[in-house]
């Protein structure tokens, strides 16, 4: 491993926790209408547009386990779903698409989108809660929108970390 890589992957990673420190410190990220993004989300689909599959997958695990101990629901949920979007985010960049700002949003709302209804789906429909469609529009939405609005920070952010910090040849 190059000294750049583990210089940039320390920097995700400590980027991650700063995020997660931010998104569960009451009042630092005002919440509207009720709702509060969950901000490692958008910071992790970014770097995996960045990185390769290993690391990218690692980065979404570590976020995802560190969304489930602020959520305080079932501890591995986020990680298993973050690290394989994470995971496919990746190899699509790398082989498919061209990273650029326009497929960071796509990327965004629909892995988002996906986190968000399958949160919504194992946590409320399948448990049988009564009112699912209010807990959807009330609840799952605002966190959503909310969400993807912070996507163009991360992305511009990661996207300076990873054309600076980055070794000859990775290039």
């Amino acid at each position: 491993m190059t000294r750049y890589r583990g210089f940039r992957w320390f920097a995700y990673a400590l980027e991650i926790f700063v995020i997660f420190v931010i998104q569960e410190t009451p009042g630092l990220l005002p919440p509207i209408y009720g709702a509060r993004p969950v901000a490692v989300i958008p910071v992790v689909l970014s770097i995996a547009l960045f990185e390769n599959e290993v690391p990218a997958m690692m980065f979404g695990l570590f976020g995802g386990l560190l969304i489930d101990f602020g959520f305080g629901g079932v501890l591995g949920f986020h990680g298993l779903v973050l690290s394989l979007m994470c995971y496919v985010i990746s190899v699509m960049a790398s082989n498919f698409v061209k990273t650029s700002f326009v497929t960071s949003m796509l990327v965004s709302i629909t892995a988002t989108a996906a986190v968000m209804l399958l949160n919504w789906a194992c946590f409320y429909v399948l448990h049988g809660y009564q009112h699912i469609t209010y807990a959807l529009t009330a609840h799952y939405i605002p966190i959503f929108i909310y969400t993807v609005a912070l996507t163009p920070i991360t992305y511009f952010f990661n996207r300076a970390l990873a054309v600076q910090i980055r070794s000859d040849e990775e290039e």
